[in-house]
């Protein structure tokens, strides 16, 4: 009998659940309460190919033969030095007598959860990437289990912006139901990219300070409107950010994909108010450790990527906010073009 959590896809250890397991069994006959989608498209979130760009140092072939290594020993896309993975789009093949999903035979779909804990196979050998983007066309067949969420592709979005928005989606959500009446001021570390456009959106009504990494970007930040106000710095350099700052933040969201934050975002933050780590790069450890010899009385929160209604809701952002969707049509421009020809 299959689990609805998908216990009986972990190979090994015994014991674990999906996400924790070192190997899954990804074979393409489904349980009852699961269901098959035809692949055809990857996202890789952004921590996880950083890493795995750096460490193969943007060779794309490297990339590619890295990722089809990972997916082939562990049965999923798990990065082992992020513990980080990205989600997917495809079409339902088949659908067990006893899911739950609501989904049917030929629907085409985005995952709502993490590649970590999602069987994979890839069939193709990854023969249209070139390692070089997120976003990795393929073939293949991943499974869900009767505790997954997917979400249906909207028809007026390419797939491409679809998957890219709602790679994030849990960002916007989560910001939203934190903004009360007692945040006047919510910072957005690294929010020229796509959660941090989407954190910005959904603060809209405060003081949005948008930190950026370069004038380029702050250039085209302080352009769309986004931010009531931008800042330059080096999110790694606490002390930095912080004399930039001038005045803390109520509300501080942390969207940037490299480690070595946790520190700049805590003393970002006013006493009593709350930190949200969306970025997979975050040190808990750090950021706990951090807080603590800091004195730091913060409220510190994990984004765990799901907030009901998320897909929705991000969806709901780029259709009525036009320079959030300008920040995702511009890192997707020329995968855009080719779906509008």
């Amino acid at each position: 009998m299959d689990s609805p959590i998908g216990l009986h896809r972990v190979v090994a250890p015994a014991g674990v659940l999906p996400q924790a397991a070192q190997r899954l069994d990804a074979s393409p006959a489904i349980g009852a309460g699961e269901v098959r989608v035809r692949v055809e498209r990857l996202n890789l979130d952004a921590a996880s190919y950083r890493q795995l760009a750096e460490a193969h140092g943007g060779d794309g072939a490297a990339i590619r033969a890295a990722v089809l290594e990972i997916v082939a020993a562990r049965g999923k896309m798990h990065n082992p030095v992020t513990g980080s993975g990205g989600m997917l789009i495809g079409t339902v093949d088949e659908v067990g007598p006893g899911s739950p999903l609501g989904l049917n035979e030929g629907d085409r779909i985005a995952t709502l959860v993490s590649l970590t804990l999602t069987p994979l196979a890839i069939t193709d050998g990854l023969r249209d990437w070139d390692g070089l983007s997120e976003q990795v066309p393929c073939e293949g067949h991943a499974i869900l289990f009767a505790r997954s969420i997917a979400a249906v592709l909207p028809g007026d979005l390419s797939p491409e912006l679809a998957l890219a928005v709602l790679d994030v989606c849990g960002a916007p959500a989560l910001v939203k139901r934190h903004i009360s009446t007692d945040v006047r001021k919510v910072a957005v570390i690294g929010a020229a990219g796509k959660s941090g456009s989407l954190a910005l959106a959904a603060a809209r009504g405060t003081h949005t300070v948008g930190v950026v990494k370069d004038e380029q970007e702050r250039a085209q930040l302080a352009a769309s409107g986004l931010a009531t106000e931008v800042v330059v710095a080096d999110a790694r350099d606490a002390v930095g950010l912080i004399q930039k700052l001038q005045d803390p933040a109520d509300l501080t969201v942390v969207c940037v994909d490299v480690p070595g934050c946790e520190h700049a975002a805590i003393l970002a933050t006013r006493p009593g108010g709350t930190v949200i780590f969306f970025s997979m790069a975050t040190s808990f450890p750090a950021a706990a450790l951090g807080a603590e010899g800091l004195a730091a009385d913060v409220t510190m929160l994990i984004g765990n990527g799901y907030v009901p209604g998320h897909a929705e809701y991000a969806l709901g952002l780029l259709r009525s906010e036009p320079a959030v969707r300008a920040v995702f049509e511009a890192r997707l421009a020329p995968r855009l073009a080719d779906w509008a020809a």
